[in-house]
């Protein structure tokens, strides 16, 4: 096969499932981080969306995070989707769901008011309900075999190990199996190696930068601290 190129953003984390899965699977990589406020001219070559990740295989750009954990399950070993076709089915919906949970993050750490970071922090906590209600965390998604839903709820649950530093904004109160799950993803060395050390320093400081409703109350933080 030929030699694979990650091309990715230190903060994405729909490049954190790429690369969990691949360190899941066991393949070499190489990975190149680029800034997407200035994307180079070569990247956007390759990335019709200008969007990271892009995984480079050879000589063709493969974009979109869900296509490239597909083309890794069909071409690699060490398989991270059930076996069984209906449940395949469910983790590929769930997969869809962590999506849906990420737009909401990032309606959280966006929102210029009070009101609007309220409304987005409710949104979450109803989906993370949803989610309560239906994860095994024994320790995994579904039971005892890590899958492709772990891969993706890894990166949304290491936005909040910076968000609970700012506040507790009820968002994960009463759901003692998302606590379980997250505390297991956590210590996956796949997980914990996915981003680097600076991760969180990173994201306070891309928050910062938001100039929202969670950039105030952290900057409050740090006064008070």
């Amino acid at each position: 096969m030929a030699a694979l190129k990650l091309i990715s953003h230190r903060l994405c984390p729909y490049v954190q499932r790429a690369v969990i899965a691949l360190a899941e699977k066991g393949v070499p990589f190489e990975r190149i981080d680029i800034d997407l406020a200035d994307k180079p001219d070569w990247f956007l070559k390759l990335s019709p969306l200008g969007k990271t990740p892009v995984l480079v295989v050879g000589d063709t750009a493969i974009f979109e995070s869900a296509v490239i954990l597909e083309y890794l399950e069909e071409t690699q070993s060490n398989p991270l989707h059930p076996v069984d076709a209906l449940a395949r089915a469910e983790h590929r919906g769930w997969i869809e769901f962590g999506s849906a949970v990420l737009n909401d993050i990032a309606g959280l750490y966006a929102a210029g008011d009070e009101a609007s970071f309220k409304a987005k922090a409710a949104q979450l906590e109803q989906k993370f309900a949803r989610l309560e209600a239906c994860v095994v965390a024994a320790p995994w998604f579904d039971g005892a075999k890590f899958s492709l839903v772990d891969a993706v709820f890894g990166p949304v649950f290491r936005y909040f190990d910076v968000f609970d530093e700012i506040g507790d904004f009820g968002i994960m109160a009463g759901k003692p199996k998302l606590g379980q799950w997250r505390k297991s993803l956590a210590a996956r060395s796949s997980v914990r190696s996915a981003v680097g050390a600076d991760y969180p320093a990173l994201l306070r400081d891309f928050i910062d930068r938001r100039q929202s409703w969670l950039s105030q109350l952290q900057a409050a933080g740090h006064k008070a601290a």
